[in-house]
């Protein structure tokens, strides 16, 4: 597949069947709609499809979400029960077990600190339920929350700090929440993927870390994530596919002109794109300039969502009042 910055399996197929005709060997592909968002599951079977899709097996779950802003309270809360909706249905928890979320990120830099902005607004219990347990509800599960920054910040493999802070306090699932990177701008801050996978921090970017994921530290890990960045390498290019093809649909078919459009290799130019590109703007990545109104908003829909899935007797106006 062609080298485009993306953490999206849902992008990775698409990528794929642009270059490819048929099914996607060792994957499958299945479409919902879930209170009007449209929701993409998309499962890596074997180690064929691991390969074709360049994601390890397992499911990856994507809802296209409509666009939120922090003054749409209501429209919030609605897209937040969908989100914890099939969050839910990856969380495999009794009611005793402990959940740990992590948030990761640089919380300097506004794309990249979804994850700690996250971490702000999670209903943490697990210290109650160790120092009060009489004033706690039966019904309200342990949970607990770290942010534990980036290697520049820390000097410590974000991986290091989360193994390290697991083998001490077990928990029985970790749900990490990253910023991603997309290759379509319709797509930042506009779709919520979900994965039973881990995730690599950084990878959508060029800058891969140690991977979090259950093989890596014993322990279930949910990865969710929003893009908030796309390579300008990507744009450049989709820009200048949109003229292509607006140039071939005005073309005289079986024209010289038309001819020659058709004969462009898109994966040529793709790699001249990048190859142009780089002396001059390198690894450069694009966001929203509304980016800090975005990312507000964003981290109450997921920090909401996530609330209400790890605490199911509870309420999202109740678990609002413990929070603010």
């Amino acid at each position: 597949m062609l080298n485009i910055r993306t953490d999206l399996a849902v992008e990775a197929k698409e990528i794929y069947e642009e270059q490819n005709k048929g099914k996607i060997p060792g994957v499958e592909v299945r479409d919902y709609v879930e209170q009007d968002i449209k929701v993409t599951e998309v499962s890596v079977l074997d180690d064929v499809g691991e390969k074709v899709m360049n994601k390890p097996k397992g499911k990856y779950i994507t809802l296209e979400i409509p666009e939120v802003t922090t003054y749409d309270q209501e429209g919030l809360e609605e897209v937040s029960k969908v989100f914890a909706k099939v969050l839910s249905s990856l969380v495999k928890l009794d009611e005793s077990m402990t959940a740990m979320v992590v948030g990761l990120g640089n919380w300097n830099i506004t794309p990249d600190a979804l994850g700690p902005r996250v971490v702000e607004k999670i209903m943490v219990t697990r210290h109650l339920k160790q120092l009060i347990p009489d004033q706690i509800d039966e019904g309200i599960r342990p949970v607990c929350a770290l942010a534990p920054g980036v290697l520049g910040l820390t000097g410590m493999e974000t991986g290091e700090i989360i193994k390290a802070v697991s083998e001490k306090i077990k928990p029985n699932l970790i749900i990490c929440v990253d910023a991603l990177a997309s290759r379509r701008l319709e797509r930042v801050n506009r779709t919520i993927q979900i994965g039973n996978t881990g995730i690599s921090p950084g990878s959508g970017i060029g800058n891969k870390r140690m991977e979090i994921s259950e093989r890596a530290l014993g322990i279930p890990v949910i990865a969710i994530g929003v893009p908030t960045v796309v390579d300008a390498a990507t744009i450049a290019n989709d820009s200048i596919d949109m003229v292509l093809d607006e140039m071939i649909r005005g073309a005289t078919q079986g024209g010289k002109f038309y001819s020659m459009l058709k004969s462009i290799d898109r994966t040529e130019k793709e790699r001249m794109i990048q190859e142009l590109l780089r002396p001059y703007v390198g690894s450069l990545v694009v966001t929203p300039k509304d980016v800090d109104m975005v990312i507000d908003s964003v981290s109450k829909l997921l920090s909401s969502g996530i609330n209400i899935a790890l605490q199911p007797a509870l309420e999202l106006r109740e678990i609002n009042q413990y929070i603010n």
